[in-house]
C-alpha cells in the first residue's frame, strides 16, 4: 500500500552499491520510474522511447549525425530527414524552437553554421530535451576545443561515442561531462600508446 511506504531515503543513499539495493528490496521510491544508467534498472524500464531520432544538419540541409531510437527504414528515414530539415531550415530566429511534426515533436537549436534536431514523443518535456542538445554540444565543445563543423565530420565515431554516453534506448542517462568524457579520453591515452 503507498500509504506505508517509508520516506524517501537521501539522495546521496542512491548509487549502485548496496545501500541502494536495499532501499530497492524495501520497495522504497528508488529510480526505477526513470531512465538510469543502470543496466538492471534499464531492463525493468516499462516507458516507451521518449527520444525518437538525434539529428545533426547543416545550413545547406546535409546530414551530418543521425542515430533512431526506433527503426525507420532507409527509404523513410531519408524523407523523413528532407522534410524535418525544411521544417526546421525554414523557420526565422524569432520563432519557437518547438514544432509539432506528424506524431512526434521537433525540438532544434541552431549553432552557428549546424542544426541539432531531435525528434521526441509528445509527452515529453521540450525544454529538458533542449537543455540536453546544449548540454551536448558543450561537451563537443570540451572534447575538440571549439566543435566545427569539420571536427564531426572527420570524427564521427568520437561523436557517436559521446551521443551513446548520453542517450541510452531513448533515454537520457548521462549529463555529466567529465563521466560523457571518460571513456574517450581512455581511447586517446591507448590510442597515444
Amino acid at each position: 500500500m503507498p500509504g506505508n511506504r517509508s520516506p524517501r531515503p537521501p539522495a546521496s543513499s542512491f548509487g549502485t552499491g548496496k545501500r541502494w539495493r536495499a532501499h530497492a528490496r524495501e520497495g522504497r521510491n528508488t529510480l526505477l520510474d526513470s531512465c538510469t544508467p543502470h543496466s538492471d534498472l534499464l531492463l525493468r524500464s516499462t516507458k516507451a522511447e521518449m527520444i525518437k531520432f538525434f539529428l545533426m544538419v547543416n545550413k545547406q540541409g546535409q546530414t551530418r549525425l543521425s542515430r533512431y531510437y526506433e527503426h525507420v527504414e532507409i527509404k523513410k528515414r531519408t524523407m523523413l530527414e528532407a522534410e524535418v530539415i525544411k521544417n526546421c531550415l525554414s523557420r526565422s530566429k524569432d520563432q519557437c524552437s518547438f514544432i509539432e511534426y506528424k506524431d512526434f515533436k521537433l525540438v532544434y537549436r541552431q549553432y552557428a553554421a549546424l542544426f541539432v534536431v531531435v525528434g521526441i514523443d509528445h509527452t515529453e518535456n521540450e525544454m529538458a530535451v533542449y537543455e540536453l542538445i546544449h548540454n551536448f554540444v558543450e561537451v563537443l565543445d570540451k572534447y575538440f576545443s571549439r566543435v566545427s563543423e569539420l571536427d564531426i565530420m572527420f570524427n564521427l565515431d568520437r561523436v557517436h561515442i559521446i551521443l551513446d554516453e548520453m542517450v541510452l534506448n531513448g533515454c537520457i542517462v548521462e549529463t555529466n561531462r567529465n563521466r560523457i568524457l571518460a571513456p574517450l579520453l581512455v581511447l586517446d591515452r591507448v590510442a597515444e600508446s
